[in-house]
């Protein structure tokens, strides 16, 4: 690879998907393989060179990157834990992101005892019949919440994760109750990228642009209640919806007090994002495969390079594709002249499902730039 001389911004979050097995088979689910193709999962010993490419790189940034141990179903991986380990080992903070269905005492004490920083658990509805509809598989939601049940007994911090859809977009508040009564520290709400199972599921229950912009403004109101952290991913124009109803002034004098899973620093009851982005694609978020190719994120098929090729650093470094996603300037359409395009961004992962360019603009944006109407764009 060509080595890039622009700076380099920090990587504050790798996903690795641990395995392509999952117990469950979810509509929105961004994997296209099946639990066939797990036999080309990284072996264990593949698995401790990534990590120790991953520490090697955080080693030249101001921060370790958080390690993120997704799938599938991460908890299908028999090294698992023996994994999160050498993570830890290395000075790397481990993550786990499960569906919560696999979890019991047992393995809650194992996730407690490998001193996992924060565990996210998928609820994609606050109750079974919404839930289960987009897990396809009855009484996953009770196995979901019984598994969060295990995990507050041993005192594990955990999120809950939800995917926003037609389906599930009027529960939105109900879910935030429900995150609340179990003791989630935070609800992060994923917008819906159209890939893998995604793209079926797109056609008949993606939220429209006008909608996800009313949902961003109901997020916003519940995260002004200041009793759980809220995060959108996969929704960059939130930063701009923040910005329009002023979320994003910190009161001053608060002190940071630590961090949170996506390395935000916490400020008493808000957050002070340390991204100059909303779409973290590429520029402080990278995805690798379970099979180690590398990936701006896991919504975005674009591959990067593979860590059993080159070393993470060096992709990291030079790959063209993440040189030009950093560069906001090089935005195309509406996202090009949007004055919120250097803390938006846009989806790269949704531009490139609607366009085949992942630079075009934001298609689930309803938002107009000033620019865009003095030039005739009014798209």
């Amino acid at each position: 690879m060509k080595q890039h001389l622009q700076s380099q911004p920090t990587l504050r979050l790798l996903f690795w998907e641990t395995t392509i097995k999952c117990n469950l088979a979810c509509a929105h689910c961004r994997r296209v393989e099946g639990d066939e193709a797990a036999d080309k999962d990284l072996s264990t010993a593949q698995a401790k060179e990534l990590i120790e490419q991953l520490a090697d790189l955080g080693k030249r940034q101001p921060f370790m990157p958080i390690l993120v141990f997704s799938g599938g179903e991460p908890l299908c991986r028999e090294d698992l834990f023996e994994m999160v380990g050498r993570a830890k080992s290395l000075g790397i903070v481990p993550a786990l992101a499960t569906n919560g269905t696999l979890i019991d005492a047992t393995v809650a004490q194992l996730i407690k005892k490998s001193e996992i920083a924060r565990v996210a658990v998928s609820l994609d509805g606050a109750t079974a019949d919404v839930h289960n509809k987009l897990r396809q598989l009855e009484g996953s939601f009770e196995r979901a919440v019984e598994g969060i049940g295990h995990l507050r007994d041993k005192n594990v911090p955990f999120q809950v994760n939800t995917t926003l859809t037609r389906h599930n977009a009027g529960q939105l508040e109900d879910i935030y109750e429900l995150a609340r009564s179990l003791g989630a520290v935070a609800v992060h709400i994923f917008m819906l990228v159209p890939v893998g199972c995604g793209q079926a599921l797109a056609e008949t229950d993606m939220l429209s642009p006008e909608q996800y912009e009313e949902k961003m403004l109901e997020i916003y109101r519940l995260d002004g209640r200041g009793q759980l952290q809220m995060k959108v991913t996969c929704g960059p124009h939130y930063q701009r919806v923040i910005r329009q109803q002023g979320l994003h002034q910190c009161g001053t004098g608060f002190k940071p007090v630590g961090t949170d899973q996506n390395g935000d620093v916490v400020v008493g009851r808000n957050k002070q994002s340390q991204a100059s982005r909303g779409c973290l694609a590429g520029l402080g978020v990278l995805f690798v495969g379970h099979q180690g190719d590398v990936f701006p994120c896991g919504y975005l098929p674009i591959k990067c390079g593979n860590v059993l090729e080159d070393s993470l650093s060096e992709i990291w470094r030079s790959s063209p594709d993440l040189a030009r996603m950093r560069d906001s300037n090089a935005l195309e359409g509406k996202c090009g002249v949007c004055e919120y395009r250097q803390v938006c961004g846009g989806c790269r992962a949704r531009a490139y499902a609607a366009t085949g360019n992942y630079m075009a603009e934001e298609p689930f944006c309803a938002y107009i730039p000033p620019e865009a109407v003095h030039s005739g764009d009014k798209r």
